[in-house]
Parts: structure tokens; sequence; C-alpha cells
């Protein structure tokens, strides 16, 4: 296949600038801007679109992440040498997938309809914040409107036949921009956008998924002492005794 200067750039180009800029802005993020590596939360002005919103985007998007590291990771080959048929596979992959995929898209939808209704929480959102809400929900829409157009109308696309070969070719250093050439337009659309939320990922509130409570396991109790002397009658054990 003769492929074209524009082929090149979008699936070979694109995804290692996307690549790079997440990369690289990750770091310098955390290095130079470990006080604004935080989500922002605005739970104080508003707690029950919050409460309802939240969970279904976020353990939505947990499971809408499993089902692309599965699908794009595992190679067609191996799932056949373990019994898995593709008509097993796409069942079990389209049922969970379409159920994730709603639950992320209405959460997302409902925490939208929080940020836009609820005052202060429209107040506390910056421009930053707006883009990425449409980066966000541009991919989602898109990857699940290629999912369910497809099976809806039973011409079902096997994306482990060409976008997840492409995909892992990137990491190998073996790009295959061909594979991408022949793939539907709407799974093409889903993976440029997703070029661009990941390049602007370091720069936005989400890279508080880098996050993790690590220290709480191995950080020293505190210790919560009174500074009424008449309150407890036991002495204090030595380096302990009250300040005078």
């Amino acid at each position: 296949m003769t492929l074209s200067a524009k082929d090149v750039l979008l699936w070979v180009a694109v995804p290692y600038a996307a690549l790079a800029i997440c990369v690289v802005g990750l770091f310098w993020r955390y290095r130079y801007d470990k006080f604004g590596w935080t989500t922002r939360s605005s739970q104080i002005y508003e707690n029950r679109l919050l409460r309802l919103g939240s969970p279904l985007f976020h353990y939505g998007i947990i499971f809408v992440f499993l089902g692309h590291v599965i699908g794009l990771l595992i190679p067609e080959s191996w799932t056949d040498a373990v019994g898995i048929s593709e008509s097993m596979y796409h069942a079990a992959s389209f049922s969970l997938g379409a159920v994730a995929g709603v639950a992320t898209v209405a959460g997302l939808l409902i925490l939208i309809y929080r940020r836009r209704t609820v005052g202060p929480v429209f107040s506390a959102t910056t421009r930053n914040d707006k883009m990425m809400y449409v980066l966000l929900g541009l991919t989602l829409a898109l990857g699940l409107g290629a999912t369910l157009y497809g099976n809806l109308t039973g011409h079902a696309h096997n994306y482990r036949e060409d976008i997840a070969p492409w995909f892992r070719s990137i990491f190998y250093f073996q790009p295959k921009p061909e594979l991408m050439v022949s793939a539907p337009l709407g799974f093409r659309l889903h993976a440029l956008c997703a070029c661009a939320l990941f390049a602007f990922w370091p720069f936005s509130r989400l890279v508080h998924v880098f996050s993790a409570p690590v220290g709480y396991l191995t950080r020293p109790y505190i210790v919560y002492r009174s500074r009424d002397e008449s309150l407890g009658t036991q002495r204090p054990p030595r380096g302990w005794e009250r300040v005078q």
C-alpha cells in the first residue's frame, strides 16, 4: 500500500508527538508544579450531584481503561491459544464495554451539568477545565459511538486486526500506519482525539490519575495530646513530658 504524507503524519508523527509531550509534560509538571498537582476538588460547593456523577464516571472509566489494555495489548493469537474464540471475546468485550462506556458518559454528563448549573462550581471552572471536558467527552463519545454503531448495524469491526497491532507497533518503534488507513472513520477519529487528550493530560487536572497515597503506608502515627493537664492520670513516658 502506498502511504501519503498525511497518513505518515497522522499515524506516525502525531502519536509520537503526543507520547513525547505527555511524558515530558508529566515530568515537568511534577518537577516544577507539585502544588498544582491536584484535582482542585469542588465538593465543598455541592455534594448531591457529585455523589452520583463521580462514582459513575470513575468506576466506569476504570473498566474502560482495563478493556482498552486487554483489547490493545493482548494479541488475538494469545486469546485463541487459550481457547477463547473471537465470537466469545467480542460478546464479552461488547457487553462489558458498553455498560462501562455508558456509565462513564452518563457520569461525565452529570459532572458537566453540575459544573455548569451550580454557581460556585462554575465560577471555579477554568478554561483549562473546559478544554479538558471537551477532549475527554469527545474521545469517549467517538469510541462509544463507533463501537455501538458497528454492533447495532451488524457490521462490528474487529479492531484487534488493525488498530491494536498499529498501537503496539508504536511502542515497538516499528510503526505500521498502513493498518490505520483502512480502519473505520469512527475509530480513526477516536484514536486522534485520544492522542490530543494524552498530549493535553500533563497540563490539566487529569494528572491526579498518577497520584497515589503511598506515603500513608509508611508515615508515622499522629499523636494527639490534650492541653488540659487535669485530663488523664497516667504518667507520660520519658520524652513525652509536657512542655511548661
